[in-house]
């Protein structure tokens, strides 16, 4: 009995190590889903989590050490240096 609930305990334990994606892997998945919708000019980045200042963070890795932000491009391409982040309730108002 005893064997059991040890194996029991190690296997939650292992579990959530290998549910973690890296980096690029969730990156990628996030990409995918933003051109889904048909988001364009934008660009992902993974900094560290210290590193982080006013961006919008939209994903985590490597156990919470990094984190994936995302920042909208211009029309030109370049990064949008304003700090104003859209959002679904800053539609015109007549």
């Amino acid at each position: 009995m005893k064997k059991v609930v040890a194996a029991l305990v190690l296997s939650l334990t292992v579990v959530p190590a290998f549910a973690q994606k890296s980096c690029e892997e969730l990156k990628s998945e996030i990409a995918t889903k933003l051109e889904a919708k048909g988001v364009k000019n934008y660009q992902l980045d993974v900094v560290a989590t210290e590193a982080v200042k006013d961006q919008k963070i939209i994903g985590s890795c490597e156990g919470g050490k990094k984190k994936i932000t995302y920042k909208k491009k211009t029309s030109t391409g370049k990064p949008d240096t304003s700090s104003a982040v859209p959002t679904s309730s800053s539609a015109a108002r007549p």
